[in-house]
């Protein structure tokens, strides 16, 4: 399974505003510099989030992007399955008819754990924890998120 450069690049932008979380609204070209991602791209990125509720903008010269929520209230599976629709290692694991086989498929059920640790993995962590993470690495020279 290779994450799209949507999920990858939004998930990015997202921790950026939330480190910025509690403080002055975030611009688009901020966190453009920052991630070193096109204006243009991240606009449609973050349109698709505030769109979902993961995001408000506010209007201004002083505007920009904040959290909807708290950093500890958002479930990164939220965000991930707005950027990147719903997990799937394998179509048969949403779709047990997807092939004949599926009843006897023994690989179906290796796919269909994977499947569940990418899940239980998104749904136990928060952006209040990455924001942590990348809070202590901001001490280190090659910080990146």
């Amino acid at each position: 399974m290779k994450l799209s450069t949507r999920t990858r690049y939004g998930m990015r932008a997202i921790i950026e505003i939330a480190l910025a979380y509690g403080g002055k609204p975030l611009q688009i070209k901020v966190i453009a510099k920052r991630q070193n991602i096109s204006n243009k791209y991240l606009e449609q990125l973050v349109a698709i989030m505030k769109s979902a509720g993961l995001v408000h903008s506010i209007r201004g010269p002083h505007g920009g992007y904040v959290l909807a929520k708290a950093p500890k209230d958002v479930k990164l599976i939220d965000v991930f399955l707005v950027l990147e629709g719903p997990v799937l290692t394998v179509e048969c694991v949403e779709h047990s008819n997807f092939c004949s086989s599926c009843a006897d498929c023994i690989t179906r059920k290796i796919w269909t754990e994977i499947n569940d640790a990418i899940i239980s993995t998104l749904a136990s962590r928060t952006l209040a924890e990455l924001v942590k993470m990348a809070g202590a690495d901001k001490k280190n020279v090659n910080y990146h998120i």
